[in-house]
């Protein structure tokens, strides 16, 4: 099985060498050859042609995406997140290996993700393969990345088949103030958390330095995957389960917003968050990983860090 992705040729900064090893390999080739160079260079474009996480650019996915956080930020209020957590985290829906739930995602497209349109398990090799290229001795980071999204699951229907907008899209955290650097900030007036006064100050239900993980985030996959992670007892490190928890919470780690709310470990894994960032938002681009040549070692990984089956 082949994966491609888009990729533009010319987004290749890897100079002559690269040039000199692309002669007598046709265009097509060469725009669809794997190419991971270590010092991973972000492309410029994503896979529309356009600028990254631009949410207010003309193109045929805008209006979808702003509707879609326009239902998110209408919906994730105190009440749902817990709610949600109480139900999921019971984790009574099924006893599946990591590998057979990544060949679930194969059926999904993200509705809130402006730069990429292909199904969920391509992105997921193509970052983990990337982290692995540039960090060939972390290999927590490389299952972290394959296993990120996993959460999206919950689009399935054997979980309840969620919608979207409890699925996907940007984290954040509810019982407090919503900071006007999330994406769509202004559909947040409609959320009937925004004029109470227990949750609509800066710490809210909080207080300061208390911990990322006592805080109530929206709702999705970050949570979900989360939850199973720690329920199912695995040994990756605290910063494998910071990044799956955390890697959609871009007002914190693009506009370094809810800083109040971290401690001194949340710090020190925020690190690898920024690290790991990188290769989730900016790998969308055009390259081929074969899967059957990448299984065995990811397979591997997933024996060394997780149980056969896990409780989902």
């Amino acid at each position: 099985m082949t994966i491609i992705f888009d990729r533009h040729s010319d987004q290749n900064d890897a100079g002559d060498e690269i040039g000199e090893k692309n002669q007598g390999i046709t265009k097509e080739e060469q725009e669809t050859e794997l190419v991971l160079d270590a010092g991973f260079e972000a492309p410029h474009t994503n896979s529309f042609g356009h600028t990254f996480r631009d949410y207010d650019v003309e193109s045929e996915r805008r209006r979808g995406v702003e509707e879609f956080y326009r239902v998110n930020h209408i919906g994730q209020t105190v009440d749902f997140v817990r709610k949600m957590r109480d139900e999921y985290g019971k984790l009574n829906r099924t006893e599946m290996s990591i590998w057979e739930c990544c060949e679930l995602l194969n059926e999904f497209i993200d509705e809130s993700d402006p730069d990429l349109d292909e199904p969920q398990i391509e992105h997921l090799l193509q970052t983990a393969e990337a982290i692995r290229k540039d960090y060939p001795d972390e290999d927590w980071l490389h299952l972290t990345g394959l296993i990120h999204d996993l959460g999206k699951v919950l689009l399935h229907s054997s979980f309840g088949e969620l919608p979207q907008w409890a699925v996907v899209g940007d984290t954040y955290p509810v019982g407090c103030a919503f900071d006007e650097s999330i994406v769509h900030h202004k559909y947040f007036k409609e959320n009937q958390d925004y004029d109470n006064p227990s949750y609509n100050t800066k710490y809210g239900i909080y207080t300061e330095g208390c911990g990322l993980d006592n805080v109530l985030m929206s709702w999705g996959h970050d949570d979900y995957m989360y939850l199973v992670a720690k329920e199912n007892q695995t040994t990756l490190p605290s910063a494998g389960l910071f990044i799956i928890r955390y890697h959609s919470f871009y007002a914190l780690h693009k506009s370094e917003a809810y800083k109040h709310l971290m401690n001194d470990e949340d710090t020190e894994n925020m690190k690898w968050l920024k690290v790991f960032n990188k290769y989730d938002l900016y790998s969308k681009s055009k390259v081929r990983v074969n899967v059957d040549e990448v299984k065995p070692y990811y397979l591997s990984l997933i024996n060394k860090y997780f149980p056969a089956k896990l409780k989902w």
